[in-house]
């Protein structure tokens, strides 16, 4: 097929030939000042992250709130199996003599909690999702199992979806382009890039690619998801050791997963963990032959998305270098939206690309698009155009999609011949520190790192979950509220995800509802202000 072959278990043996830092990946802006060799510094620069614990009575208040809900939820269910309340649970039926297809005692905390929180963020969108949505109207007589639609729609600001550099718009050079494209290359290649769907938009875009990201090649894909699951398991394998930050993408879980490899996880952002795991691993090696591993891949995150924090990048490099690990980094949440110039996490901490063997990113979020790519060495990139199982079956990334990442990113890099890209940067970087500062004094608890645009706000209690989504709605303005178990039982939240969309007199109104709403529901409980 042209594609150059390579085994699993030997295609990261051959590490990418050093090279010079693209332009501004070295910068002295957050401290990491790189040495002549091209490593950092560690040392050189504090990560500013909030991670205010948990006050032990709003801790025992959840606790107790949960307990009573499961108690509540036992006795409906009681009243229901006795036909005294009505069930609206999905049952099956005509199974008679089959084991059921799922539990009933799995469903319960879904039946009984999750169906009561749902419908703050289940809610359909009119518009594209940008600065302004229009969220469709609706009413339910049944909390939340079925709806009505009064046909009408409400205009809210929105704080919940990941348009960090504002390019999802219906208008505009992104939006004339990719119409465009549908002219030139129709609306779907309608094959696998194995047989017809390479297009030359494809190949293209791949190009800008690797020089955005500082990499020799890249590849990328229809779907952000699938680009980790599906390529992670033809990286690694029997024989071979993948070590996982514990709060790291259901993507990268099922990756690896799927790869049959070994697992180990350590805890989120501790080096302390990670090198007493590489340190017994690489002394052991594998269990029962302690034959060394074939190779050690650490896979980590550029922002966690539920947390705000960002990768302590710099120490992992050093780590994996310390015990010849290879690195796999998942820019889904940090390219274009971290870095003096869009370029993500290695480029905020100043550190040489070529010390990440496998660079993966989304353009779901700061390019307004969808799907994802793996940037690498060539030969990493042609192993993965041989054996991934996108390529194989998945249908090829839609032309218009293929040219609204392409000219997002050229306005990124500065090639449209404006200075667009860098003002948006700038923008969702100004927003960021504002809106994150204003929190902290208001006496909320924020979670995350001071760059980080997603801005985690702790709600704890259960009953507040709901309570927050829907005052803020009241007051047009749409935020995303999370609970168990996409966060620990006792810290749910609501997330908050900035654009460079928004203006100063936007986040104003988000800021003075959220104060309000703060204080109707009491979430002001951080002590840091008190103490001073």
């Amino acid at each position: 097929m042209g594609f150059k072959m390579a085994s699993r278990n030997k295609i990261l043996e051959e590490k990418p030939p050093e090279k010079r830092p693209v332009n501004g990946y070295h910068t002295k802006e957050n401290g990491y000042v790189p040495r002549r060799n091209g490593e950092v510094k560690k040392d050189a620069v504090e990560f500013h992250e909030e991670f205010e614990e948990t006050p032990l009575l709003v801790a025992v208040l959840t606790y107790i709130g949960y307990f009573v809900l499961v108690v509540f939820g036992y006795l409906r269910d009681f009243m229901r199996n006795y036909g005294i309340e009505k069930s609206k649970t999905s049952k099956e039926y005509a199974n008679e003599g089959f084991v059921p297809l799922y539990s009933d005692f799995e469903s319960f905390y879904t039946r009984n909690l999750y169906v009561r929180i749902r419908d703050c963020w289940n809610r359909p969108i009119g518009s594209v999702p940008g600065a302004q949505i229009d969220i469709v109207d609706r009413a339910t007589d049944n909390y939340g199992w079925t709806f009505r639609f009064p046909g009408t729609q409400t205009k809210a600001l929105n704080l919940g979806s990941y348009n960090y550099l504002g390019f999802a718009e219906n208008e505009g050079l992104c939006a004339d382009s990719a119409e465009t494209a549908v002219k030139e290359n129709g609306i779907a290649a309608c094959s696998t890039r194995h047989e017809f769907g390479t297009l030359d938009i494809h190949v293209e875009l791949e190009k800008m690619v690797a020089r955005f990201v500082g990499k020799e090649s890249a590849m990328v894909f229809g779907m952000g998801f699938a680009t980790n699951s599906t390529n992670i398991p033809i990286l690694v394998g029997p024989g071979d050791l993948i070590i996982s930050d514990e709060l790291n993408h259901s993507s990268l879980v099922l990756g690896a997963r799927l790869a049959n490899a070994k697992i180990k996880v350590f805890r989120h952002n501790d080096m302390k963990s990670l090198e007493n795991i590489l340190r017994t691993s690489v002394v052991q090696g594998q269990p029962r032959t302690h034959r060394p591993w074939k190779k050690i891949l650490i896979i980590v995150e550029g922002v966690y998305s539920m947390e705000g924090s960002l990768v302590r990048l710099p120490e992992i490099v050093e780590l994996k270098k310390k015990y010849k690990a290879y690195l796999y980094l998942d820019e889904a949440h940090s390219i274009g939206a971290i870095g003096p110039t869009g370029r993500g996490v290695a480029e905020h901490f100043g550190v040489n690309t070529a010390d990440i063997d496998i660079m993966m990113g989304t353009f779901t979020k700061s390019f307004g698009a969808a799907g994802g790519y793996i940037a690498a060495s060539k030969d990493i990139v042609s192993h993965i155009r041989a054996c991934s199982h996108s390529a194989a079956y998945a249908c090829s990334m839609s032309p218009p999609v293929v040219q609204q990442i392409y000219t997002s990113m050229k306005i990124i890099l500065g090639e449209d011949g404006t200075n667009k890209g860098m003002q948006r940067i700038k923008t969702l970087a100004d927003n960021t520190k504002y809106f994150r500062c204003r929190l902290k004094e208001m006496g909320f608890i924020i979670y995350g790192h001071d760059a980080s645009p997603v801005v985690p706000l702790l709600l704890y209690m259960p009953a507040k979950i709901a309570a927050f989504g829907r005052e803020m709605l009241k007051r047009n303005i749409g935020v995303v509220v999370v609970g168990f178990p996409a966060t620990p039982i006792i810290e749910s939240r609501a997330r908050f995800c900035l654009s460079a969309a928004h203006t100063r007199e936007m986040l104003d109104k988000a800021l003075e509802a959220i104060d309000e709403v703060g204080d109707i529901l009491q979430l002001k409980y951080s002590r840091k202000l008190k103490s001073k």
